[in-house]
């Protein structure tokens, strides 16, 4: 293994907008931004990598066999990034993958190959991340080429943070799978608040059209009713966000029996009071002590994306396990904040990049407030988890560059979903004949102005 200190533009606009680097994406960038990856053969692509992986498992012995410092890695593949793929130029492509250690530990691996589409072969092989932390941010010099830095002397920019306000169009879209028989779908509508404002540009959607509310939060979920002919439709909502960076904020104080209650993932009992009451041990004062559970977190916790119950932000899971996503980290805070009567509450929507203006986005993400000395306080904890020297600042901050779609857990509404209240909703419930059926989501963004 060995790293690429400086590589095209091209390629690294692939790095940054992977995974691997801050949140990944396709799209060409505007005239400030560098140069782009061409249009990718993604399935090539990924039949290439994925044909090198299994070669290098059946010669390691069932394992992918990786050089890494003084040890080899024995890994196994969790799964490719197929949505981007990338094409560098003539013969030359990128990929990012998620393989886990025997240790339990994920690793990012960026690959660089070469050749025909039909038999590309791996040119080089790095390490980008290791439970989601990054070892190195990039710098784009003035010739286009861009460098890799070390974390220490990255800026906030370059680690994802955007300070006081940041405007965006925001695409949503989701991609319906075979519907054989009756099906009904319902998708987070974003609005506006006192940190973004929204408008809705155009909702381009198959079949009978609703918007029902979601009363408990104050969330609004567009309700379709589909059939056979909407098989394989894109469902689309694009909207115009400007969006504020969140500080702590004046709020009156909540209602208790809302924000203090238990929901369905997300319990009070017995271990999570013992665990809570000892971290807070000694301290009184609420803002105190819901930084010693944010810590607590911090380094109970390991941003981990493989095995099964991940995801779902299942705190018993979260507690257990001590790994997971961003849904995890933060049930298993608010289960823990709730148990010493600190209130606490979940929303959810996207993180927008900062190192680029437009292109895909990896994914949703959530965080979480807890209220103290008469203010709603924002945390961030699987990126202050991330990035170390940004746990202070995500303590407190949400950066501009968030797009909520939508707040609160078991979420009701009417017409609801055969197996009941909604456990979060970023990416859509779909339900085909009453049984729940996965749909394609893909998240992009074009940001307004001058390139950060």
């Amino acid at each position: 293994m060995r790293w690429r200190t400086i590589v095209p533009a091209a390629a690294v606009v692939c790095l940054l907008f992977a995974g691997c680097g801050q949140q990944e994406g396709k799209d060409a960038p505007d005239a400030s931004a560098p140069p782009v990856a061409k249009a990718a053969p993604t399935a090539a692509i990924q039949a290439g990598i994925e044909r090198h992986i299994e070669a290098q498992v059946r010669r390691g012995g069932g394992y992918f066999q990786l050089p890494y410092g003084n040890k080899e890695l024995r890994l196994k593949l969790v799964r490719v990034h197929t949505e981007y793929l990338s094409k560098l130029g003539p013969g030359r492509y990128f990929a990012c993958v998620d393989l886990a250690d025997i240790s339990g530990d994920v690793y990012d691996v960026d690959f660089f190959l070469a050749g025909d589409p039909a038999a590309m072969q791996v040119t080089e092989t790095t390490v980008h991340k290791l439970n989601g932390q990054p070892f190195y941010a990039w710098e784009q010099k003035s010739d286009g080429t861009w460098q890799r830095i070390p974390l220490k002397e990255a800026s906030e920019g370059h680690l994802g943070v955007i300070r006081d306000r940041d405007e965006f169009e925001f695409l949503y879209r989701a991609t319906l799978p075979e519907i054989t028989t009756s099906a009904r779908m319902w998708l987070p509508l974003a609005s506006s608040d006192s940190f973004q404002t929204v408008e809705v540009k155009s909702i381009n959607a198959s079949g009978k059209q609703s918007i029902v509310p979601e009363r408990q939060h104050g969330n609004k979920v567009l309700f379709l009713e589909l059939g056979p002919e909407d098989s394989g439709k894109k469902i689309e909502i694009r909207y115009q966000v400007t969006r504020l960076e969140k500080a702590a904020y004046a709020a009156p104080t909540p209602d208790q029996r809302k924000y203090l209650a238990p929901e369905r993932l997300v319990p009070i009992n017995e271990n999570f009071r013992q665990i809570a009451d000892e971290v807070v041990q000694g301290k009184t004062d609420d803002l105190v002590r819901a930084r010693a559970l944010y810590d607590h977190v911090i380094d109970r916790m390991r941003y981990i994306k493989y095995g099964d119950g991940w995801g779902k932000g299942d705190a018993v899971y979260a507690c257990d396990a001590r790994t997971g996503n961003c849904t995890d980290f933060h049930s298993y805070f608010i289960a823990l904040a709730r148990s010493v009567g600190i209130p606490a509450r979940f929303a959810i929507g996207a993180a927008i990049p900062s190192e680029r203006n437009q292109g895909g986005i990896d994914g949703y993400h959530c965080w979480a407030e807890f209220y103290a000395e008469g203010k709603w306080w924002p945390v961030d904890i699987s990126e202050g988890n991330k990035y170390t020297g940004l746990a202070t600042y995500y303590f407190g901050h949400h950066p501009a560059n968030r797009f909520e779609l939508s707040r609160g857990r078991d979420l009701v509404v009417e017409p609801g979903p055969t197996s009941g209240p909604i456990n979060f909703l970023a990416y859509p419930v779909l339900e085909i004949s009453g049984k729940p059926v996965k749909v394609a989501v893909e998240f992009s963004f074009n940001r307004n102005g001058p390139h950060r």
